[in-house]
């Protein structure tokens, strides 16, 4: 059964803490936080499958960075892979016709955005209408000014990440109006 985004918020109101994991160090340590969401950043098209049966185990919900899994090529294909063979709850992605796969597969998505100028801005407003993401996450999370803008001009919950480096960053993307934080710093991980 997909996740809804209802039950995303309920998680996030829960603990506003995504875990990011980039190692298998940091998949283990995901059994000894509160956070109920996790972030898959690192693997392979060998491994990923046990990553995420290693934090479904522990009661995790699962969502695979896809453009970030080595031997993956930026194709639907992929998207399939991860509905496939895995046991993950949705896929994060960049690209927008991946975002728009997982959503033909039923999968929740989450499309993140780096923010580098305004033509980025302008292009989160176009990609959010035509993809049709469930949660949109920009980058880097130190942002709360444009995080508020888009919040109020995007209709889709937002998400804060990269760069997060201590509990002001986190207060400020809460603040701005995110409703959750994704770092790899495993020390913000239990600040919920």
């Amino acid at each position: 059964m997909r996740l809804t985004t209802e039950e995303f918020l309920t998680n996030t109101e829960i603990c506003p803490m995504i875990a990011a994991v980039n190692k298998w160090e940091a998949v283990e340590k995901c059994g000894d936080v509160d956070c109920k969401m996790v972030n898959v950043v690192f693997g392979d098209i060998c491994t990923i499958s046990d990553i995420v049966k290693k934090l479904k185990d522990m009661g995790k919900q699962v969502f695979v960075h896809v453009d970030l899994i080595t031997g993956f090529a930026s194709k639907e294909i992929c998207v399939d892979f991860i509905k496939k063979y895995t046991e993950s709850d949705g896929i994060i992605s960049t690209k927008p016709y991946l975002i728009k796969r997982a959503n033909e597969l039923d999968l929740f998505t989450i499309q993140r955005f780096f923010m580098l100028d305004f033509i980025t801005y302008a292009n989160v407003v176009k990609h959010v209408h035509v993809t049709n993401p469930n949660v949109v996450e920009l980058m880097p999370a130190g942002l709360s000014k444009v995080i508020r803008y888009l919040c109020a001009e995007i209709d889709r919950p937002v998400v804060a990440g990269g760069l997060v480096l201590d509990k002001d960053d986190v207060i400020g993307a809460l603040s701005a109006g995110a409703i959750a934080v994704s770092t790899t710093n495993q020390a913000l991980w239990s600040i919920g």
